[in-house]
């Protein structure tokens, strides 16, 4: 059997009692954690292609809103199944065609209204783990209602215009990720540097593997820690500075 091609040890997970709550926006589910205080500020997280019940977003959902933001985890995936340990490698190409990353927009544009017109969100941020990374990416090129994007170990391949960001961004790497090579993150700079006019910050945390960043707690290596902390708190500084 051929490695999975977002090969991070999801084996046993352990379970995690959410603090957030489901809802239901128009022909989407959602996960949502607010903070105990009003707040005029939100965060729209994405999953990965573990969906959107996967225990490790939920957490990530209900940390962000623990600093202060109304923060939800769509169902990007509209009901479909997210991909398993169980399916096979040699299917993936096909799945990704039916969840691409890059058609995420109408779902984007229902959430952004249920949080301006529900919630009171005035300032809108948007964190992406993987699929959801790419998805943030392709998000902050083309809507400018996102203030600010962090992508986390999600590149859009091959396409000129994925440059031009609207809004601040911030690119999360593992330097062990084997879905991403080093060339592509030079690339992402090179392109960046000449092509960006909004502020964007690059940046790889030694020895982490693909989907480091969401592992909860009790589920981290004790070496891979520090890192998982720092580029959570890297995250949520970046979050703080424009949103």
């Amino acid at each position: 059997q051929m490695a999975d091609p977002f090969l991070y040890d999801n084996g046993e997970r352990s379970q995690y009692g959410c603090l957030g709550h489901e809802v239901q926006i128009e022909h989407i589910k959602a996960y949502v954690c607010r903070p105990s205080f009003f707040t005029d500020k939100a965060v729209i997280v994405i999953h990965d292609v573990f969906g959107w019940l996967f225990p490790d977003i939920r957490y990530i959902v209900d940390l962000i809103a623990g600093h202060g933001y109304i923060t939800i985890c769509p169902d990007f995936f509209k009901g479909t199944d997210p991909w398993k340990t169980t399916d096979h490698w040699a299917d993936f190409a096909d799945w990704m065609k039916a969840h691409d990353p890059m058609k995420v927009d109408r779902e984007a544009d229902v959430v952004l209204k249920y949080l301006k017109e529900q919630c009171d969100a005035k300032k809108i941020g948007i964190v992406g783990f993987s699929w959801g990374g790419m998805a943030v990416h392709h998000l902050m090129l083309k809507n400018p209602q996102l203030t600010a994007g962090v992508s986390l170990y999600g590149i859009i391949r091959d396409s000129e215009e994925r440059y031009s960001l609207l809004n601040p961004t911030f690119f999360i790497f593992g330097e062990k990720d084997h879905t991403i090579s080093y060339d592509q993150i030079t690339l992402l700079e090179e392109k960046l540097k000449q092509y960006c006019k909004v502020a964007y910050k690059i940046k790889v945390y030694p020895g982490q593997v693909h989907g480091f960043a969401q592992l909860k707690p009790e589920d981290m290596k004790p070496e891979d820690k520090p890192y998982i902390e720092e580029a959570r708190k890297d995250m949520l500084d970046w979050l703080k500075m424009f949103i």
